[in-house]
């Protein structure tokens, strides 16, 4: 199985090693230095193709004619819909996945515009919140790829090595992916600049070793 990830960032080098372990033969697209720096540390040189998504020509230098899978998580949600609806409509592609950034262009998202799956962060979290599940009683929320990983919620502990720190500043687990946090019943999409304060609870994606390094992050 054939599988192209626009966007080498946290969420897709998490994709893509999820994919490797099931088999899938990956092609990830990137152009920034920083992500790009990193893949080639985590992966073959063969997986990288240097260039724009939304660009047919680097869609083809992946290999988009072959792709079984095209999974779309950059930042950037009008690059992401560009991207789904180019594999779709122009190359045929069977299944379609496509990362929403801001809740408010889920609708957008739809298999009209070429997107069989929209990852909506913010919309699990606010189910999750609609559903009143008390979170500071719930430890795993999902399993996932034949169990070998979770989405897991945990509480900032006071005192905890990472409460008043930025996302960007925490030394996470490998193969761990922060989704969201709740602070006082508002989801809060994550990106680097949010601060951790106690009593908030993160939302993430993880393995049963990162469980516990997480664990050992945000307690006390």
């Amino acid at each position: 199985m054939k599988a192209i990830i626009i966007g080498g960032g946290q969420v897709g080098s998490y994709v893509a090693k999820l994919l490797i372990q099931n088999n899938y033969e990956v092609s990830i697209i990137e152009n920034r230095e920083k992500p790009l720096e990193k893949i080639r540390h985590d992966f073959t040189e063969e997986m990288l193709v240097r260039g724009t998504g939304s660009d047919p020509d680097t869609l083809e230098r992946a290999g988009i004619n072959q792709a079984d899978v095209v999974v779309a998580v950059t930042g950037e949600d009008q690059v992401n819909l560009v991207v789904a609806t180019i594999a779709k409509y122009e190359y045929g592609t069977k299944r379609v996945i496509a990362r929403v950034n801001n809740p408010r262009n889920t609708w957008l998202f739809n298999q009209s515009m070429g997107v069989d799956v929209a990852v909506n962060q913010a919309d699990l979290v606010s189910r999750i919140v609609m559903d009143e599940i008390d979170m500071k009683s719930l430890s795993t929320l999902l399993k996932i790829n034949k169990g070998k990983n979770s989405i897991v919620q945990m509480g900032i502990q006071a005192g905890s090595r990472a409460e008043n720190k930025m996302i960007k500043d925490l030394q996470l687990p490998e193969e761990t992916v922060l989704i969201t946090l709740i602070r006082e019943d508002d989801a809060i999409v994550i990106n680097g600049s949010v601060e951790l304060k106690a009593d908030d609870t993160v939302i993430a994606l993880t393995n049963e070793k990162g469980q516990y390094a997480l664990n050992d992050l945000f307690s006390k």
